[in-house]
């Protein structure tokens, strides 16, 4: 009996180790876990302190862009009720600009090309002291020559006929009657101060200047510009062929709109500043090429006593017909002078400008306010004057071209 006990207590002490246990036997106390880590109130704590953190910067940081960069612009009046009508109506010129550094203070609005992603920091508000030296003194605009709208005051023809084609067109000295005769107009001008002082500065004073609607100074631009005697157009944005993507900005007129909205966008342009003796496109490409979109802007532009430049920048513009239809005045560029934008490029468009001048008798060109542009055509127009050229502003040519 003594044997029996002895041997099953060596049994017990003898026993396998665990490893040696079946499948699904029970573990030894030996191989439990003394301690293990809670995961899942880990994790909802971590959740809860990055949701705790985004609350608090919230609450606390006043930008809700998330840091996306962005830019004011003062366009001095509210959005017409038709800005937010269509499928993608929102706020470039078509080509990018190089960017100009900014005096301190100063505004700038950052254009996005659609097609490059260059972005472009554009001054919108400039020193009084740019193209002080270079300017006159302005003759007020006509009161009689502008009559009441939901946005301001836009031109209109006088009761005794005058229009403002006639009334602030530049006068054309006699010696400039005679000999071959070019036009140019340079466009994008108001928005920078550097640049609008330079045009002012630099170009001969029969260059007619057309200046963007967006700049918060534009009636002191154009003041500015009449008083150095130049004349003045105003460039109201139109819908290019890759818009939304290339965008003129606010208010731009849609082929996706009724022609009432249109045309009251066109008023909210008009209203923006007096002086000028017509209206150019700024882009416009698609909105040009449809005749039905374009006819309704140009007869309210001629009902208005004012002339209509096309600056040549879309081959598939029908501008010319409509203004055939409407029996508006109406001038097209001949020559887009700064295609490209190098300076024998430039050249070699004035001298083709120059030749047609000399085989018809007149010519057109049109061009960008860019550094490189400014600066050769000044350079040319003294030597063209040397050769029998006369520069001339842009009302002269349309009155040649009506008698012709």
């Amino acid at each position: 009996m003594l044997n029996c006990a002895r041997f099953a207590n060596e049994d017990r002490t003898l026993a396998p180790d665990d490893l040696d246990k079946p499948l699904g036997s029970k573990r030894s106390a030996r191989t439990q876990p003394r301690w293990s880590v809670p995961v899942l109130p880990l994790v909802a704590g971590a959740l809860a302190s990055l949701i705790a953190v985004g609350l608090v910067w919230i609450a606390v940081v006043d930008d809700p862009l998330g840091g996306e960069p962005m830019a004011r612009v003062a366009i001095g009046a509210p959005p017409s009720k038709f800005e937010n009508q269509g499928s993608a109506q929102t706020a470039k010129a078509e080509t990018p600009r190089s960017a100009e550094k900014s005096p301190a203070g100063e505004q700038t609005v950052t254009i996005i090309d659609g097609k490059s992603g260059t972005r472009t920091s554009v001054p919108v508000k400039g020193s009084d002291d740019a193209g002080e030296s270079a300017v006159g003194t302005a003759p007020p605009a006509d009161e009689r020559l502008t009559e009441p709208s939901r946005h301001g005051p836009i031109p209109r023809v006088a009761a005794d006929g005058k229009r403002a084609l006639e009334a602030y067109a530049r006068a054309v000295p006699a010696a400039a009657r005679k000999g071959p005769q070019i036009a140019i107009v340079i466009s994008g001008l108001g928005i920078g101060a550097s640049t609008t002082g330079e045009a002012l500065a630099k170009l001969p004073n029969a260059t007619t200047l057309a200046f963007v609607p967006y700049g918060t100074e534009l009636p002191r631009w154009i003041a500015k510009a009449r008083g150095a005697g130049h004349e003045v157009l105003l460039q109201v944005p139109m819908e290019p062929f890759d818009y939304p993507d290339n965008d003129p900005g606010p208010q731009t007129l849609l082929s996706s709109l009724t022609a009432a909205q249109n045309v009251d966008r066109l008023h909210w342009f008009m209203s923006r500043a007096q002086g000028y003796v017509g209206v150019t496109n700024l882009m416009g490409a698609r909105f040009t090429s449809s005749e039905a979109a374009f006819a309704p802007i140009i007869a309210d532009v001629s009902q208005r006593g004012l002339l209509y430049f096309d600056d040549g920048t879309s081959p598939r513009s029908l501008t010319q017909k409509s203004a055939a239809n409407s029996k508006a005045p109406f001038l097209k560029a001949d020559v887009v002078i700064d295609t490209k934008a190098n300076w024998s490029d430039i050249d070699a468009a004035l001298e083709k400008l120059e030749r047609l001048a000399i085989e018809q008798g007149f010519a057109v060109g049109s061009a960008n306010a860019l550094p490189v542009t400014i600066e050769r055509i000044a350079r040319w127009a003294k030597e063209a004057e040397g050769r029998g050229i006369r520069i001339v502003p842009l009302s002269a040519v349309a009155t040649r071209t009506k008698q012709s």
